[in-house]
């Protein structure tokens, strides 16, 4: 049945891309923030007790709690979006996130409360993984649901510099500080960029507010009322018709789920336990990639409505197979220009040309009515086994290959090559019919367009018109 998209306006839709985007910036801001200090500082704050190495992994531990909530946040965020609708739900993403933030800012040290204040960085790590968890989700639906034809590619791609941009401010953030307070940036001036985002959070709801509900699950609504249909459960339906969907969802992830925090978070606390240089190097390199990131990640989105989602994202994750070997060797130099080299070029060549397309990609695998608990379960599941867990393996593989570099390699080109492998099963998706988009079948055809599922209902009509025929001549 086909459904007819309620229209939207070219204000509506900028309002809407500008509230997805912002939103996500200001909240991978509070995530880069977290991922920074725990690098840097975590470690003496709420470790004390423990040897510098032994510290750091237990300080990126708690960083990889946020990550183990991340399908928590999924699953409850994908039922209300799905349910209830995409902008409700990303305003409560947000709050939680901010509010998180700023209680870590707040959070006294092991030194004032003892083992109290790593259980409640833990709680609070917890929260803000939860947030994020639907967050990335419903930002991507509630742009790309309001893209106009032929576009949702480009509109798709700009929830997708959330990250690089929230890299880029969170990384100043702390660089700016660490600056400004020196010595005391141990005690007290990492606190700073986190107090900030009691500030941002006006803004961000501002904007947030501001967003439209997308006109696809608008009239996915009005369509279920007007036929007094009752919706089914989201999650059950997900499991029971997506399956296949839902697995290229998460195994896609292995291009950059991991690797990105590899190049951004592990390179932090490689380079400064490993090569004792200044912390300056690695923050730099970071916010120099992340800068250039913001600004590729656009152009290859609106060429992905072009050459199609799949044949971009392969060419970024080939990428990634073959070089990651010799960008890490340069990061491993200690040189300020080749760290700087080596995480811009990951960041652009690698990262941005996978990540650009992923939210149009993800989106067009699924119908309308499981779309936000397909695409944010399948994305955040493999945050949980790579984002998450990848500095934490990184800081042991160092640990116990003496420094070497080759570990660290093999994980990032091997995780990657799972991930191209599971795109390889994927059709291309650029030229679907949101509206149209059934569950993605095992084999045989996808309906995946308007014209298949008219051709679909016209064949079936026709069969049944036949079956009609031959029953009444057979009842005379």
């Amino acid at each position: 049945m086909q459904l007819e998209q309620l229209p939207v306006s070219k204000t509506a839709r900028r309002k809407t891309l500008i509230s997805s985007t912002a939103g996500a910036v200001i909240e991978w801001y509070e995530f880069t923030v977290y991922a920074a200090a725990a690098a840097l500082v975590f470690g003496p704050m709420f470790f004390p007790s423990l040897e510098p190495g032994v510290g750091l992994i237990a300080s990126l531990a708690t960083f990889g709690v946020g990550f183990a909530a991340r399908p928590i946040g999924a699953v409850v965020s994908g039922h209300l979006g799905d349910s209830i609708g995409r902008k409700s739900t990303l305003i409560l993403t947000f709050s939680i996130m901010t509010a998180a933030t700023a209680g870590i800012g707040l959070i006294p040290t092991y030194a004032q409360i003892g083992i109290g204040a790593p259980i409640l960085l833990c709680i609070l790590r917890f929260a803000q993984g939860f947030a994020v968890g639907g967050e990335w989700g419903g930002a991507a639906i509630i742009a790309v649901e309001n893209a106009p034809k032929g576009k949702r590619g480009f509109y798709g791609s700009w929830p997708q510099i959330g990250p690089s941009t929230g890299l880029l401010l969170g990384t100043a953030a702390i660089t700016a500080a660490s600056a400004l307070t020196g010595d005391q940036f141990v005690e007290w001036g990492w606190r700073v960029p986190f107090l900030a985002s009691i500030v941002l959070t006006a803004v961000g709801l501002w904007i947030r507010l501001s967003a439209q509900e997308s006109p696809a699950f608008l009239e996915q609504k009005k369509r279920l009322e007007k036929i007094k249909e009752h919706p089914k459960t989201p999650i059950v339906e997900l499991f029971k018709s997506n399956g296949r969907a839902l697995l290229i969802t998460i195994f896609a992830r292995g291009v950059e789920a991991g690797n990105y925090y590899l190049f951004t978070v592990f390179v932090l606390s490689y380079l400064q336990t490993n090569h004792h240089v200044p912390r300056e190097y690695g923050l730099v390199a970071v916010m120099i990639g992340a800068a250039c990131t913001m600004l590729t990640i656009p152009i290859i989105g609106a060429i992905s409505d072009r050459l199609g989602r799949k044949r971009v994202f392969l060419c970024g994750g080939f990428f990634v197979v073959i070089f990651a070997w010799p960008l890490l060797e340069m990061i491993g130099t200690g040189h300020p220009v080749l760290i700087t080299l080596g995480v811009t070029l990951f960041l652009v060549l690698g990262n941005a040309v996978v990540y650009a397309p992923l939210a149009s990609f993800y989106c067009e695998l699924y119908p309308t009515k499981v779309r936000y608990s397909g695409i944010s379960i399948g994305y955040q599941t493999m945050s949980v086994f790579l984002s998450g867990a990848t500095p934490v393996f990184a800081a042991w593989l160092i640990h116990v290959s003496n420094g070497s570099l080759w570990s660290l390699a093999l994980l990032a080109s091997g995780s990657a090559l799972l991930g191209v492998i599971a795109v390889c099963f994927a059709p291309e998706t650029k030229n679907v019919d949101l509206d149209a988009v059934e569950p993605l079948p095992w084999k045989g055809e996808w309906i995946s367009t308007i014209a298949q599922a008219e051709a679909r209902d016209k064949t079936l009509a026709n069969a049944g018109a036949r079956e009609a025929a031959m029953s009444a001549a057979d009842n005379k």
